[in-house]
């Protein structure tokens, strides 16, 4: 990883995984994708090799993560999901060419097409939102309890209870907030 980039946040869902290439967006924000070549970086960990990425792509790629946390905010607060979201998740889902492949070990692999765009790389994740913002997969849409991330995640937890985008970075950092709260409150009876 190079110098002075933070690292990425992946998680086990593709859409969420790739609205938190935008950290902290409620305190001091963390772009995780501010070069075309940090995009790549990033399509490559999470199965969508492409070859290269312009500065326009770029900008399609930001504007479908806003979107996709846009949608997925408002799904996990019950209002109406915004139009301009829904536009652009279904734009960039329909413009990209991609195609679902099984592996030789029984699991589904995205194939892009043979010049691999970032178009069809952000096809896939416009495809894997729309799955998670309508309720076809199993799991329910939530916030991140942290004040200062508030990042949208999609929880598949038993108990569709969990508080955290991610347990090792905001649900950490709250419970050792916590601890302190608690020892000074200790020290000071």
């Amino acid at each position: 990883m190079p110098a002075g980039f933070p690292d990425f946040r992946l998680g086990s869902v593709l859409a969420t995984s790739f609205t938190a290439t935008l950290t902290e967006r409620r305190g001091d924000p963390v772009e995780r994708i501010p070069t075309p070549q940090r995009l790549i970086d990033w399509l490559a960990v999470s199965g969508l090799a492409v070859d290269s990425c312009t500065p326009a792509q770029l900008d399609l790629a930001r504007e479908l993560r806003e979107a996709i946390h846009a949608a997925a905010t408002a799904t996990a607060t019950q209002n109406a999901l915004p139009a301009s979201a829904v536009k652009i998740i279904n734009d960039r889902s329909v413009e990209g060419r991609a195609a679902a492949v099984l592996t030789a070990e029984g699991k589904r692999q995205w194939q892009l097409s043979p010049a691999a765009s970032v178009e069809d790389a952000l096809s896939v994740i416009a495809a894997d939102a729309v799955s998670i913002v309508s309720g076809e997969r199993d799991g329910r849409m939530a916030l991140c309890a942290s004040p200062t991330c508030q990042a949208a995640f999609f929880d598949t937890s038993q108990s569709r209870t969990r508080r955290w985008c991610d347990m090792n970075t905001c649900g950490n950092r709250q419970k050792k907030a916590r601890f302190n709260a608690n020892q000074r409150k200790k020290l000071a009876q």
